[in-house]
């Protein structure tokens, strides 16, 4: 049978997350070298928020792919690549995932592929790997994409100083990524396929957003002085009544570095917001940590084992602070 011309890919990727858009864009060059079926990449971003995940009118007839979120088990999604514990919203989605996959084995692969692997730091690395691995793409060329996508999606600063001062250029890059209005990151995504993270960061749109953010994280570091406390090494802080897109989620161990763990309240236009981590310097050992993807997971939210948030719609936060209160209780007695 003649396998179909496929002249657009749709990617879809985690919204206004460095992950997600490094994810999208080693894809991106992966699937341009390595399958050569798509003349046009078109990029839509997707974020975790109540009620349903994906707009399936948005789906365009070549190839569909998704990188850094949750499955779908739409026909029409041909990739698909995550690495959070929690990537399956039903017992269902996942039979789906595992029959799709041995189909897409049984052709061969060049006409999709879902990859699955929680065991990954990132999900940019996983893509590459594949890419890599089964394909024979020369990642040579993103090294620092991946390198820097592993270290801010695993938390793997040296320092909650250097997680917060920010003077690496992938930092400051995470911070516009993080506040980006709608549109920002498509225009992103393609230049981290050929651009050095530093060259990125230079092009006059994104260096306009830099020094007003540089402002605006100061102020979220004094904010949550003002409103974070740390109780039995679990730090709380309620930041709804301040409309936000995103915070610095190291702030908190900056300001209270013997914690262990974060629940936070926030709240944007479209959610409210329950953060919860671990801190990535805590001395405490990992056997004994708290796995708070099951935490959240618990409340229809989900993440990883060290770090994971629970989405609620905006008018819904009484219940939010209702289950808060619940988490940051379970993380204190577990000290």
């Amino acid at each position: 049978m003649e396998v179909p011309d496929r002249l657009e890919c749709r990617v879809f990727y985690h919204d206004h997350c460095f992950d997600g858009a490094c994810s999208a864009s080693v894809f991106t060059r992966f699937h341009r070298e390595c399958i050569g079926t798509a003349q046009t990449f078109s990029y839509s971003g997707l974020v975790h928020r109540a009620g349903a995940l994906f707009d399936e009118s948005l789906f365009v007839d070549g190839d569909n792919a998704i990188v850094d979120f949750k499955y779908d088990a739409s026909p029409r999604v041909t990739w698909w690549f995550d690495h959070h514990q929690s990537a399956f919203l039903t017992p269902e989605d996942h039979q789906n995932f595992l029959a799709s996959q041995a189909r897409i084995e049984a052709n061969g692969g060049q006409r999709g592929g879902k990859f699955y692997d929680p065991d990954y730091v990132s999900c940019t690395s996983l893509i590459a790997d594949v890419a890599r691995e089964k394909y024979g793409f020369d990642t040579g060329p993103l090294a620092e994409l991946i390198y820097w996508a592993d270290i801010v999606d695993g938390a793997r600063y040296e320092s909650a100083e250097a997680a917060v001062e920010m003077a690496a250029p992938a930092m400051k890059l995470t911070m516009v990524i993080e506040a980006s209005g709608e549109g920002f990151v498509p225009r992103v995504i393609p230049l981290l396929t050929e651009m050095s993270l530093q060259e990125v960061l230079d092009q006059p749109f994104i260096a306009a957003e830099l020094g007003p953010l540089m402002e605006r994280h100061r102020q979220g570091i004094e904010l949550l002085r003002e409103r974070a406390t740390l109780e039995r090494g679990v730090i709380t802080f309620d930041i709804t009544d301040r409309l936000t897109e995103g915070y610095n989620k190291f702030i908190p161990y900056y300001l209270f570095p013997p914690a262990v763990y974060n629940v936070g309240l926030s709240r944007s236009s479209f959610r409210t917001k329950i953060s919860v981590g671990t801190n990535p310097w805590t001395k405490v050992p990992a056997s004994e940590l708290a796995n708070i993807a099951a935490i959240c997971e618990r409340y229809g939210g989900g993440g990883h084992a060290r770090v994971g948030a629970v989405s609620f719609a905006p008018d819904r936060d009484d219940e939010a602070r209702k289950a808060a209160a619940e988490i940051a209780a379970e993380l204190r007695a577990r000290i």
